[in-house]
Formats: structure tokens, sequence, C-alpha cells
């Protein structure tokens, strides 16, 4: 009788679990939700790609972003990045995080030209006003390659 008990009691926990999970995974599909934190797309024939994270995986990354600058430097006006923002590439190549749409960051070439306590003066790169992620860029870099995952 005690064994049969069991068997009943434990069933039931399984069924009950069962059905948990499936509204779980009911409500996530109605809510449009997908357990990927991140859409890569291969553009600029597949040179870079553009990341679309979940706003759950931007804020986990603590992704910021701040504007290109034009700032006047030796009487010159110049273009500069925070340096958070460079990433270099296993060639040496110079590249930002470029976000030109919310929760979407696209890699970009950039020349850097000095560095200069905490920002990159560039010669080449996106224009002045451009949104560049300056933190969390290297938590990007890996999620376009795959590093750790």
């Amino acid at each position: 009788m005690q064994r049969t008990r069991r068997w009943l009691v434990l069933a039931g926990l399984l069924a009950a679990g069962l059905q948990l999970s499936a509204c779980t995974q009911q409500a996530a599909e109605a809510e449009g939700a997908t357990n990927e934190p991140a859409k890569i797309e291969q553009v600029a024939g597949g040179e870079v790609s553009r990341l679309t994270l979940t706003a759950r995986a931007a804020e986990r990354l603590g992704i910021q972003t701040a504007p290109v600058r034009k700032v006047t430097v030796e009487g010159q006006a110049r273009t500069v990045v925070p340096y958070g923002a460079v990433l270099y590439d296993a060639k040496g190549g110079t590249w930002v995080y470029v976000a030109r749409e919310p929760l979407s960051y696209l890699r970009e070439r950039i020349t850097v030209d000095d560095i200069e306590d905490d920002r990159a003066v560039l010669t080449g790169g996106p224009a002045a006003g451009t949104a560049v992620v300056s933190v969390g860029a290297a938590e990007l870099y890996g999620t376009e390659f795959g590093v750790g995952h």
C-alpha cells in the first residue's frame, strides 16, 4: 500500500512539473521570446556581422555607448572615441562597434592616429555623433566570433 502511494505521488509531481514547463514555454512563445541572447547576421561580404541583442543580454553585458566626438587637439579639429571602445583583431586591425539602431551593433574599421589618456584620436572611422560601444565591446567581439560558446 505504501509503495503504491509513493508511486502515485511521484507520478502526480511529474505530471504537474510537465504541465508547468509547458505553460512556461507557451508563455515565452506567445511573447515572441527566444532562448538566444543575440542574433548574428553576416553583412558587408561576410567580413563583419550585425549583432542584435535582446534587452536582457545588453543589460547582462553592461553595454554602454558614447558618441564619436570632434575636439580641438593642438589647434586642430580631431575625431575621438573613448579608448575603451577600441578593439584590436589578431592581425592588429582596429575596430569599434557602432550602434546605429537600438540593441543592434556593427563592427566598423577605424584608423587610430594617437592615444591620449582615455581617448583614441582617429584619422578614419565613423562620423562625429555616431554612437560607439564604450563598455562591453570585447563581449560583443566574443559574441560575434563565438568565443566561449
